[in-house]
């Protein structure tokens, strides 16, 4: 069985794919901290309860946008599956270009969301990845990542809000029945919501309009569900993309060794 790690800034996914398709898949917030140990005690229960034997992972496969987690997560592949992991970054084969002028910036969450994009839909895409930031990533119609946009994330937002104004509340994010907020909470909501709203489509327009083609717009990530229904601009919700690429990258890693 493979397993499969990506990790982003606030969250980390484990997924475990048996050749044919994805069995499991676990989130746990991501901590630098977390060592190797701690993550296999974790795994091994959580597959334990599923009824996957542990000792059936006999490969890895990683992204990840934390370096300082990195070498725990490497550690736990090679100490607990005797596995050295596929690194995306460092020892895949991603079989896309990077068009832009330092390849080596590319994240590889925006790699990997490319690949299983592609794969997945035809002509030019603009590729939304909702999580800690929102990533507006141009994916040619070969394939190449030719760069985008990153702005803050909905949540981080609304947090940023909540402890720079001194009299705003910690409020929960969701769709107001109106635009105009009766009060504080509500005012906040819409504010929020309906501004990420106006930035995305905003964004959408301005990324086609410069790259002068018609695009197909597919949102992923933790929180793209939030915008399902709110906007038309979006022509795709698909929430296994990263997985799908991440298991493209391993298998295409694997053709070439």
């Amino acid at each position: 069985m493979l397993l499969a790690i990506e990790q982003g800034n606030t969250n980390t996914l484990f997924a475990i794919h048996d050749g044919k398709d994805w069995v499991a898949q676990w989130r746990t917030a991501t901590e630098t901290t977390r060592t190797a140990d701690e993550y296999a005690v974790w795994l091994y229960q959580l597959l334990t309860m599923h009824g996957f034997d542990f000792k059936a992972i006999d490969d890895c496969i990683i992204s990840s946008v934390v370096p300082q987690s990195l070498f725990n997560l490497r550690k736990l592949a090679q100490r607990y599956f005797q596995k050295t992991p596929y690194v995306v970054g460092d020892n895949t084969f991603l079989g896309i270009e990077v068009r832009i002028e330092k390849p080596s910036e590319a994240g590889a969450d925006r790699l990997v969301n490319a690949v299983g994009g592609h794969m997945a839909y035809k002509g030019p895409l603009i590729i939304i990845d909702s999580g800690t930031a929102t990533t507006f990533d141009v994916v040619a119609a070969d394939g190449g990542w030719e760069g985008g946009a990153i702005a803050p994330g909905i949540n981080l937002s609304m947090q940023a809000l909540h402890q720079a104004a001194a009299k705003l509340p910690r409020v929960a994010i969701e769709k107001p029945a109106r635009i105009i907020g009766k009060d504080t909470v509500t005012a906040m909501q819409s504010g929020i919501f309906w501004g990420y709203v106006g930035l995305i489509e905003y964004l959408i327009a301005q990324i086609k309009a410069e790259y002068g083609h018609d695009m197909t717009v597919v949102a992923t990530g933790g929180v793209a569900s939030l915008f399902e229904g709110a906007t038309d601009r979006i022509d795709h919700f698909d929430h296994d993309l990263t997985l799908r690429g991440l298991l493209e990258i391993y298998r295409r890693t694997l053709s070439r060794n």
